[in-house]
């Protein structure tokens, strides 16, 4: 069977998108179901999809006109290794809403490979970006 991407919104899984960033996922370890439920309702979300049971997921903080930020790649473990992540990089940068950004960042420290393979390079001036970092965030949140 023929793996999907699919930007509906009403086909993502969100206890799966839960699931694999809260426990699996090396960056967003412990992020509250509330967190991801608007960060995806806030952002332009991709799925993988075979059979109809999603696989991957991938989201664009975007302004859809002159700037994005791809975050929360993943693809199931179980599925790795089927090219998955490379149609999902394909379907983002496929998307209409997409075709005049200036500026398309992302931030990962396992797949640089896979994005150089479709123009991501490293920052061209990092002495001009900065960040507000906070990777604790989700450990010291109150309860909800």
């Amino acid at each position: 069977m023929a793996i999907e991407i699919s930007s509906d919104p009403a086909r993502l899984d969100l206890a799966l998108i839960h699931r694999f960033l809260s426990e699996e996922s090396s960056w967003a370890q412990g992020i509250p179901y509330e967190v991801v439920e608007k960060a995806v309702r806030n952002s332009l979300c991709f799925g993988a999809y075979e059979d109809g049971r999603q696989l991957g997921f991938a989201r664009v903080v975007t302004d859809r006109a002159c700037f994005a930020y791809l975050a929360d790649v993943f693809v199931l473990a179980e599925q790795r290794g089927r090219g998955i992540s490379r149609l999902l990089v394909e379907g983002t940068l496929a998307h209409p809403d997409l075709q005049t950004l200036r500026r398309f960042n992302l931030a990962t420290s396992t797949a640089s490979g896979l994005y150089a393979k479709y123009g991501w390079t490293p920052l061209s001036n990092p002495g001009i970006h900065m960040e507000r970092y906070r990777p604790d965030i989700y450990r010291t949140l109150p309860p909800s």
